[in-house]
């Protein structure tokens, strides 16, 4: 007995929940446009939150393998002034300075120093131009994470023999022989030397002339470059370190024992690429947080037009919540079937905005062999921040149409 009881009871919320959504999708079928038209802000919200998070992945996730190409435990080391006066040199940094490094510290699996020279050659039909030539040390294709295009970079051997042998560019291959694979074993002369192109290069990611290799760059040994130096000065020390976690301590121990090398006053820049990163990722996010901004202004606007539409909507229908309530609906009821309506005009456009979000990104996939980042966790966010714009935007028009006085909204007119 007391069984048949309790069925019908808990049968009940459940009819009646039923009934509001039903009714409340009625309603939508029966205002398609005007619905939809206040569900295409919430769609253009919803689709721009999950962009933006898509927009930030994939800048960062750029950034990371723009990094990792040049060379994730890359560490530098340049001489910027100070420790001289009117009768002494610069204080530049030595190739005794690498050594040094590479026995002091720990970690180090690779170094190479950086000797640039500036020569005038013949290129394509017989005119002069400038290139610029590296002096450095077989270890540079490791450090600088270079790729070999054709041919073989020089080694160990070629530089302690002092052999005149040369890596160069892809684009400087093309100027002078029309292909990487037409220079190799060919001979450039420089200042009257004769140098053998050994290998074409050409390095792992675009870095935008931001780096010390050029379009035009030719690399010899560094055991040779001192022929063309009257000082044992060099420009830049690259190091490479073992373990990427390590990178940061082993750049403060490279700046300590190259300053303790030199007089007190001179200045040395050694850093890594972890700074850069850094860099991009306060940039990225700074980018995410304005466009962040935008779309959240653009859901503003959707869920006070949802608010606006549903104020209307109560008010065209008061002698409706009359008839209603005369029959035995409760405020609370009339406040949910508004509130429900707001909610799905909002999770509509959500839903929509959250697919055509999602489907750029997978568009970009298909069409193109670039593999944009999308993230999962930004649907879900978008989708909950739709069912929270209808619920705060719907709650003032609900608690309205509840709150009405069911005698006099049989009287309206």
């Amino acid at each position: 007995m007391s069984t048949t009881v309790a069925s019908p009871a808990r049968a009940k919320p459940n009819l009646v929940l039923g009934e509001i959504f039903s009714f409340a999708f009625d309603t939508f079928r029966s205002n398609k446009v005007r619905f939809l038209l206040t569900a295409l802000g919430m769609m253009i919200g919803t689709a721009s939150l999950i962009l933006v998070a898509t927009i930030s992945l994939t800048g960062k996730q750029y950034v990371l393998n723009l990094i990792q190409g040049i060379g994730t435990n890359m560490i530098e080391a340049e001489y910027q002034a100070g420790g001289q006066d009117g009768e002494t040199a610069p204080d530049d940094l030595t190739i005794d300075d690498m050594h040094a490094v590479q026995l002091q510290v720990s970690g180090i699996a690779a170094a190479s120093p950086v000797v640039p020279l500036y020569e005038r050659i013949a290129v394509g039909n017989g005119k002069e131009r400038d290139i610029q030539v590296l002096g450095v040390d077989p270890a540079y294709l490791q450090v600088r994470n270079l790729v070999v295009t054709a041919g073989r970079f020089f080694d160990a051997e070629d530089s302690q023999a002092h052999n005149k042998v040369a890596e160069v560019t892809q684009k400087l291959a093309e100027d002078l022989y029309g292909s990487c694979e037409n220079a190799m074993g060919k001979t450039l002369k420089l200042s009257g030397l004769p140098f053998s192109i050994l290998g074409c290069f050409r390095e792992r990611v675009d870095t935008f002339g931001q780096s010390e290799v050029t379009d035009r760059t030719m690399l010899i040994p560094f055991s040779v470059s001192r022929y063309f130096k009257e000082t044992p000065a060099v420009r830049q020390i690259y190091f490479s370190a073992a373990d990427a976690s390590e990178v940061i301590p082993i750049t403060n121990q490279i700046q300590r024992v190259i300053q303790s090398r030199h007089r007190a006053n001179s200045v040395y820049r050694v850093q890594n690429l972890t700074q850069l990163l850094a860099v991009a990722d306060k940039t990225a996010n700074a980018l995410t947080a304005i466009l962040l901004a935008v779309s959240f202004v653009v859901l503003l606007v959707s869920g006070i037009g949802i608010m606006n539409i549903m104020l209307a909507t109560v008010s065209a229908r008061i002698r409706e919540i009359g008839i209603r309530k005369a029959v035995g609906a409760t405020k609370r009821e009339i406040r949910f079937q508004f509130l429900s309506e707001a909610i799905l005009i909002s999770l509509i456009g959500g839903v929509i905005g959250t697919v055509v979000g999602l489907a750029i990104p997978f568009s970009i996939r298909f069409l193109t062999e670039y593999r944009v980042p999308v993230s999962g966790l930004s649907a879900i966010i978008a989708i909950v921040v739709s069912s929270l714009v209808g619920i705060i935007f719907g709650t003032l028009p609900a608690t309205r149409a509840a709150q009405l006085d069911p005698v006099e909204s049989l009287r309206y007119e």
